[in-house]
């Protein structure tokens, strides 16, 4: 996993690609993550607090504004889904050198 400081935003990314993004400038504190595109429609029709990504595909990407109404426990949960959808979109080598690095699965 790599941070990368933009001037205002904190960039996540795993394999060299984005799976979380934090204004730095924001608040409450907003949270952009991938994830599937079913499942971001339920979320967005569940929480007020979960939007449609800021200034990305609106389709696999949410925004959750932390803002104590989205529970921590779904907070880390997308997280970890955001972090695993990226991952499994990676090239076979990729994400064997991955596993390599962090001694996880590949």
């Amino acid at each position: 996993m790599k941070l990368i400081s933009h001037p205002v935003t904190l960039i996540v990314k795993v394999g060299g690609k984005m799976f979380a993004l934090v204004p730095l400038t924001a608040f409450p504190v907003r949270l952009s993550l991938q994830v599937d595109p079913s499942y971001g429609a339920l979320l967005r029709e569940t929480y007020p607090a979960i939007e449609p990504g800021y200034h990305l595909n609106k389709q696999h990407w949410i925004t959750l504004t932390l803002d104590g109404s989205v529970e921590a426990g779904l907070v880390q949960a997308l997280i970890d889904e955001s972090y695993r959808l990226v991952v499994r979109g990676l090239s076979r080598a990729a994400r064997a050198q991955l596993a390599a690095e962090t001694g996880g699965p590949g």
